[in-house]
C-alpha cells in the first residue's frame, strides 16, 4: 500500500505561497546527489485539502474545502462536514475535528 503521509516538503514563503523545500547537496565533484526534501507530509496535505477550492486540483477536481469561503459564512457545521468528505476522499480518518470559531480551530486526522 502507498504511503501517502511521506513525500515532499513544502516551505511556507512569508506572503503566504508554498514552494518545494529545496536542499541542494553535491558530491566532491560538483554533481548533485539530492535536492528534495522528504519527510511527512500529514500536516501539508491537510492543509492542502483545506485551502483549495474545488476545482482547483487538476488531477482530482472534486476535492477541496475552500476554507476561504468560511470567512464570510456564519455557518460552520457544514464546513465541518465538507472537511470529512473531503478529508476521506483523500482516505484520511478525523479523529477529532474542533471548528465552531474560525480564529482557533484543531483537526486530527490520520491515514487508513
Amino acid at each position: 500500500m502507498k504511503q501517502k503521509d511521506f513525500g515532499i516538503q513544502y516551505i511556507s514563503k512569508n506572503n503566504g505561497v508554498f514552494a518545494l523545500d529545496i536542499n541542494i547537496k553535491r558530491d566532491s565533484s560538483g554533481r548533485i546527489t539530492s535536492g528534495l526534501v522528504l519527510g511527512n507530509t500529514l500536516q501539508q496535505n491537510m492543509a492542502s485539502i483545506l485551502i483549495a477550492e474545488p476545482g482547483d486540483l487538476k488531477n482530482q477536481l472534486s476535492v477541496g474545502v475552500g476554507i476561504r469561503s468560511a470567512l464570510l459564512d456564519e455557518d460552520l457545521l457544514q464546513y465541518r462536514h465538507l472537511i470529512k468528505s473531503q478529508f476521506a476522499k483523500d482516505g484520511l480518518v478525523v479523529k477529532h475535528l474542533d471548528l465552531y470559531n474560525l480564529t482557533k480551530f484543531s483537526i486530527d486526522a490520520e491515514y487508513e
